[in-house]
């Protein structure tokens, strides 16, 4: 299976994912702090079979950290397994309870964003003004290749759009 989806930041519960990559482990930053490489990392162990490939020219800080709290966290979790004599299985979710989710919370960003927009004209903005900055915001979210970014902002046009009417 190929997953193109942010694990870290959408944080979907895909039990299937049995391997996880992540490109360019060692340049820092946000997606590549200790914490993130621990979350990352942390969905492959959804799967009986889980693995994780970090490519990376060089050990960094974070990577080192990182496998090092997996690490520990596996010895844990295997001495725990034997005390209580757990045998690890995946777990099985259908595709249609894990789509669910993923619709409920875009529903739900939506309905908030078209709160804050109704906000934003009852204190004296035009549902115009808010359309043609929504599109230039959405454009330019578009144009760095952040298209969830842009998608959610193509969804709060559509709520001013029928506002509008």
């Amino acid at each position: 299976m190929l997953v193109g989806v942010n694990l870290l930041r959408e944080g979907l519960d895909l039990p299937e994912v049995s391997l996880v990559t992540i490109l360019d482990a060692d340049k820092e930053g946000f997606l590549r702090s200790e914490t993130s490489l621990i979350q990352t990392i942390g969905r492959a162990a959804r799967n009986v079979h889980g693995q994780v490939v970090l490519y990376a020219d060089q050990m960094t800080g974070s990577i080192i950290r990182a496998m090092r709290e997996t690490n520990r966290r596996r010895k844990l979790q295997l001495a725990y397994n034997k005390t209580h004599g757990i045998t690890p299985r995946t777990i099985k979710k259908a595709i249609k309870d894990i789509t669910e989710g993923i619709v409920r919370r875009k529903e739900e960003e939506v309905a908030k964003k078209a709160l804050e927009l109704e906000t934003a004209i009852v204190k004296g903005g035009s549902i115009e003004e808010l359309i043609r900055d929504k599109e230039k915001q959405m454009k330019e979210a578009a144009g760095l290749l952040q298209f969830e970014l842009a998608a959610v902002l193509r969804d709060e046009i559509k709520v001013l759009r029928k506002k509008q009417k």
